[in-house]
């Protein structure tokens, strides 16, 4: 069967890009570029072509990876996208990406594009642990290796913060306008974390910059939104299916998607409101909902229901004590947030749950569950945190807490053992069978730069995360659900 490289014989049933791609030149460089950058971004901007044109299509750049662009490349940038709901399944072929490249095997052009003057954004999923950050001071983290590598060799940058203070340098010396940063990872406040890492990264590697970067450089803030689960066989059996063709590209996702952008773009942008984006003064209130909502209880379920035995989101939602808790964890989620006009935290409650049942999406557990350490600060402790000042209860976070604390364990209670996939694994797994849970939940909480130390010192809370990781080492996980949920 022929490959997909031309728009030309897609079925009438495919969604086809509304544009020509080739028309239209690049102005995004993304970095990140996974399944989910293409389930989202890139939709987004292929509606955008649609709408109103313009040279905004995608130079994708993988860091580390080479897949992305050995699946693309052949496909001249077209891939499928598969969205999967209750009311069926659409398959539509994106248009926006004009070519993929690797840092690893495409150094050159890599650096080209990111100093090229017709890049006007640089757009970033690389998640959590991929910027080198130090959340206490919300600079860089100088034992993160991409920061190492490139604060030793700031001419031959590896990492996100090397390559755009190397990329502002030369743009600025050859006298092209910044470019725009808009992260689009799962952090609070993700354009003014990007700002405070580059110009944090730039006062140890390039001095000169820091003022240039604090000042003439645009850091849009973001907030994010579509599920999309790692790609399997049958994604890509599935998508031969419905196009005829193969595609080595394909990804599915949910039908929902969100993005809600702050509107700050000097050099321009794509007419992202066409595919939905909405454009706010303020991201800060959307990102709190979600990543305390749906990224607080997705993380809680990851943990809870993986040493349950549940391979699949939809799985956990089948079981009714695990359920009960991902209810219970929302509605204690959404107290921790204030009103936001437009917004009925409860049918955001009913609706994520409803998302988290869909039956035709194999979301694994265990893949949400990776970098937990990363991902439970702004996930759980922060919503943790002002629980404990309003005087609300901690059970739940403490519950999700505990289970992830169990998740370190790194064996499920019938002995099978698995990895951490963490990057600080080292430090979150020593022996804990021979501590005990109280010293387990010590030896986690009190982790540099982990749980906020007006938590992490609250005899309340440790008093509650312990109770819980005490069950599930003693009855073991599912009886302790069972408990928790009553």
């Amino acid at each position: 069967m022929d490959r997909l490289t031309t728009l030309d014989a897609l079925p009438g049933t495919v969604q086809k890009p509304g544009h020509t791609p080739a028309a239209h030149g690049a102005g995004i460089v993304h970095i990140g570029l996974g399944a989910f950058h293409k389930a989202h971004q890139a939709v987004y901007t292929d509606d955008a072509l649609t709408a109103a044109g313009g040279d905004w299509r995608i130079i994708g750049v993988s860091l580390r990876s080479t897949e992305p662009a050995q699946e693309l490349t052949p496909q001249g940038g077209l891939f499928t996208v598969i969205e999967r709901s209750a009311s069926g399944t659409q398959a539509r072929v994106i248009g926006s990406v004009q070519s993929a490249l690797s840092l690893s095997t495409d150094r050159g052009a890599v650096l080209n594009a990111l100093v090229a003057p017709e890049t006007r954004i640089i757009s970033v999923t690389v998640t959590e642990k991929g910027y080198g950050l130090n959340r206490a001071t919300g600079g860089i983290d100088p034992d993160h290796p991409a920061i190492k590598a490139d604060l030793a060799d700031p001419a031959n940058p590896q990492g996100l913060a090397g390559l755009l203070v190397w990329a502002l340098g030369h743009r600025r010396a050859q006298g092209t306008p910044p470019f725009t940063v808009l992260s689009c990872d799962n952090l609070p406040e993700n354009g003014a974390l990007a700002r405070s890492l580059l110009i944090d990264f730039a006062r140890h590697a390039a001095p000169d910059l820091v003022d240039h970067i604090a000042t003439d450089v645009a850091f849009p803030s973001s907030m994010v939104d579509r599920i999309t689960p790692a790609r399997t066989d049958d994604t890509l059996a599935l998508a031969q299916d419905l196009i005829g063709q193969r595609d080595a590209a394909a990804i599915e996702c949910e039908a929902f998607r969100q993005w809600v952008i702050e509107d700050h773009f000097p050099t321009g942008r794509p007419n992202w409101e066409a595919g939905g984006a909405i454009f706010a003064p303020d991201v800060t209130p959307y990102e709190a909902m979600k990543l305390r909502m749906l990224n607080g209880s997705h993380s809680m379920l990851a943990y809870a229901g993986f040493l349950c035995g549940h391979t699949y989101v939809r799985d956990v939602m089948a079981d009714p004590a695990l359920s009960t808790l991902v209810d219970r964890y929302l509605k204690a989620a959404a107290a921790t947030l204030d009103p936001l006009d437009g917004v009925d935290f409860d049918t955001y409650a009913q609706d994520l749950a409803e998302r988290f049942r869909n039956t035709h999406l194999g979301h694994e557990t265990y893949q949400i569950a990776m970098d937990g350490s990363e991902k439970m600060p702004q996930r759980v402790f922060a919503a943790a945190l002002v629980a404990l000042r309003r005087g609300q209860s901690l059970a739940p976070f403490a519950f999700a807490t505990a289970a992830w604390i169990r998740y370190t364990f790194g064996h499920t209670d019938d002995g099978a053992t698995y990895t951490l996939r963490d990057p600080r694994e080292a430090e979150l797994a020593p022996d804990h069978d021979d501590q005990g849970a109280a010293a387990a939940v010590n030896h986690v909480l009190d982790l540099p730069g982990l749980c906020p130390v007006e938590l992490r010192t609250n005899i309340k809370w440790r008093a509650l995360v312990e109770g819980f990781v005490t069950r599930m080492t003693s009855v073991g996980v599912a009886a302790a659900v069972k408990e928790a949920a009553r």
